[in-house]
C-alpha cells in the first residue's frame, strides 16, 4: 500500500473513533414503559394549583344585576401608553391585582380580609360567592392567578422565564416553552426546586421513567425553577462529538507528520 494509502486510511479510522458512539435506547427516550402509567397520569390530571403568599389575584365580581356587584370589585386602572408624537395619553384599562400577604390573606372589598392560602381557584370561587351571595343574588366570580411564571435552565434550546396563562402545567410542558432538551442535557436528573410555605424543596426527576407521574413535583407550581444538567459527552447528537471537527483536523495533522518523519 502507497503511503497516501495509508495516510487517508488511518484517517478514516481515526474519525471512525472519533465519531462513533453506541447511544441506547434507555439514555434517550422520554417515558419509558407509558403504556404502564395510563392511569396515573388520568390521576394526575385534576391537580390544580393552590394559592399561596405574594400571588397576584384577579378577582371580577357579576351578577344579572350588574349595579349590584360593583361594589365587591376594584375600580380599574387606565395604563399610560406613549403614542408616536411622544405624548403619554391613556391606554389600555387593566384590572387591580389582589396580593395574597405573608398569612395567606387578601383585602377585599366589602367582606374585608378574606384567607385565600391554600385554596385552589375554584375553591375561592365558591367561597367569595357564598359569602357575596349574601348581598348579592347569583352572583358570578372569576378568578384568575397572574403572575405565575416557572424558570427553565440549563442544556435546553430556549431557557428563560416563562409567564403560564393555565393553571395547569406539567414538567413536559415547561420543556417544551424551552425547546426541549438539548442533546447534551441529562435526562435522567432534571432538578425541579420549589419554595412551599416559606421552604425550599427539590427533586430529581428521571424523563426517561415512567413513574415520573407520581412526583408531586410533576405537576408545575408557581415560581418553580427547573433546572437540565449537562451531560458528560456534550454530544452535538445522539453519536457525534461536538469537538470532533477539532479531534479530526488535529489527527490528520500528526499522521501526516509521522508519515513524513518515516518517509
Amino acid at each position: 500500500m502507497k503511503r497516501p494509502q495509508i495516510v487517508i486510511a488511518l484517517q478514516v479510522v481515526f474519525c471512525m473513533c472519533i465519531l462513533s458512539s453506541c447511544v441506547s435506547r434507555k439514555e434517550i427516550v422520554y417515558f419509558q414503559g407509558l403504556e404502564q402509567a395510563g392511569e396515573r397520569l388520568e390521576m394526575n390530571k385534576d391537580k390544580s394549583l393552590k394559592i399561596k403568599p405574594n400571588d397576584l389575584l384577579t378577582i371580577v365580581v357579576s351578577a344579572p344585576e350588574q349595579a349590584a356587584a360593583m361594589p365587591f370589585n376594584l375600580p380599574v386602572m387606565g395604563m399610560p401608553e406613549k403614542g408616536d408624537s411622544g405624548f403619554s395619553v391613556t391606554g389600555r384599562q387593566q384590572l387591580q391585582t389582589y396580593l395574597v400577604d405573608a398569612e395567606g390573606n387578601i383585602e377585599f372589598p366589602i367582606l374585608g380580609t378574606v384567607n385565600v392560602s391554600g385554596l385552589s381557584r375554584q375553591d375561592l370561587q365558591e367561597k367569595l360567592k357564598s359569602e357575596i351571595r349574601e348581598y348579592v343574588q347569583e352572583p358570578i366570580v372569576n378568578i384568575r392567578l397572574v403572575n405565575f411564571q416557572v424558570s427553565v435552565l440549563g442544556e435546553v434550546n430556549r431557557p428563560g422565564t416563562f409567564e403560564i396563562r393555565d393553571e395547569y402545567l406539567t414538567l413536559p410542558k415547561a420543556l417544551g416553552l424551552a425547546g426541549d432538551l438539548s442533546i447534551y442535557g441529562k435526562r435522567n436528573n432534571v432538578l425541579v426546586m420549589r419554595e412551599d410555605q416559606g421552604k425550599k424543596t427539590y427533586k430529581y426527576l428521571d424523563l426517561t421513567d415512567p413513574g415520573i407521574v407520581d412526583s408531586p413535583f410533576y405537576n408545575l407550581q408557581q415560581n418553580d425553577v427547573v433546572y437540565v444538567e449537562p451531560n458528560r459527552a456534550q454530544r452535538q447528537s445522539a453519536s457525534y462529538n461536538r469537538n470532533a471537527g477539532v479531534y479530526i483536523s488535529i489527527a490528520s495533522v500528526l499522521v501526516s507528520l509521522v508519515v513524513l518523519i518515516t518517509n
